[in-house]
């Protein structure tokens, strides 16, 4: 099913203005409803504009954040690739923003939260967004931003990711493909499994999926909500492309994540442990049982490094 437009009756806007004048998002309050966390939708904002979108500023951007917030690979690369053999393009983070038009690479800024200016952004965008996912999925926490720079023709293979997220096109355009990550032909309980325990977020691509699922010929001015775990893959358009995508964390996928891990664990060990929701009262034994092993292995750690350090003291002491 392809989207191109987003309806916009009834409109909920930010009560501040931006730098570029008028509000920042526009969300239709019927739509958030029934789709935030179940299935994509559109929303639109009023940020192509803004100055701290322009290849100057994101090149500055990139030198001053750390190294570890930095990732690029090639970007003319299959759709579904294991995540440790994704090539490198040969080239600097600020050669590759400088040559992004010819460099056939895609590069993302992450955790540009860090950044004052950026900062205050997305919580003006998180703004909008919070009276309407709190009834939902309450709790919002850990607000970060990231930061897309990718070459025309650039793939960005299939994956998931572990945050709601709304994406917001600023430059260029992109097919955004996403499949339906409650159906678990696609998305398995293995699956998430190992995503929660932190082996990778590259999946691979079954030939029967390939038609499935949405399709968005995303376009500056659009964004678009990723319900958490929706596998994914983006192929950028003939220019390049420029994206912010804004994310926060709710309490009930920290209880997510420990299930995932606990059923790791069991699985690990030869067991056939039972899916993740098929029982509510299974579910929050294991997450209460996580959570008190999780607990304790915090308060040994820190006994540990408290009797190293005290051992380090006396020895200094008898030097």
């Amino acid at each position: 099913m392809t989207i191109n437009t987003v309806p916009v009756s009834q409109p909920v806007v930010s009560n501040s203005n931006s730098t570029v004048g008028g509000p920042l998002l526009e969300v239709n309050p019927h739509e958030f409803e029934n789709c935030f966390t179940k299935r994509p939708f559109l929303v639109k904002h009023r940020l192509c504009d803004h100055p701290l979108f322009t290849m100057e500023r994101i090149l500055e951007l990139s030198q001053r954040l750390p190294e570890s917030c930095i990732e690029y690979n090639a970007g003319n690369i299959p759709i579904s690739v294991e995540e440790g053999l994704t090539p490198r393009n040969g080239l600097s983070p600020e050669e590759t923003i400088r040559r992004i038009e010819e460099c056939k690479s895609w590069l993302v800024l992450k955790y540009v939260e860090k950044d004052p200016a950026y900062r205050e952004l997305l919580e003006e965008c998180l703004q909008v967004i919070r009276p309407y996912s709190e009834p939902i999925a309450p709790g919002m926490t850990q607000p970060q931003a990231f930061l897309f720079v990718s070459s025309p023709g650039s793939v960005t293979p299939f994956h998931v990711d572990p945050e709601h997220n709304f994406l917001l096109q600023i430059r260029g355009n992109k097919e955004v493909r996403m499949l339906d990550g409650h159906n678990s032909e696609i998305v398995t309980q293995e699956t998430l499994e190992n995503f929660y325990s932190d082996r990778g977020r590259n999946l691979k691509l079954r030939k029967e999926h390939v038609d499935a699922g949405w399709t968005y010929d995303l376009q500056p001015g659009q964004g678009l909500h990723f319900p958490v775990t929706f596998p994914h893959w983006v192929k950028n358009g003939e220019s390049v492309s420029i994206s912010f995508s804004i994310t926060f964390r709710t309490p009930d996928l920290d209880r997510r994540r420990a299930l995932y891990q606990a059923n790791a664990e069991l699985r690990g060990r030869g067991w056939k442990p039972w899916a993740v929701g098929k029982s509510f009262l299974r579910d929050n034994i294991v997450y209460q049982s996580f959570r008190l092993k999780r607990k304790f292995n915090q308060l040994f750690a820190k006994s540990s490094c408290s009797e190293q350090d005290a051992r380090s003291c006396g020895m200094t002491k008898g030097m």
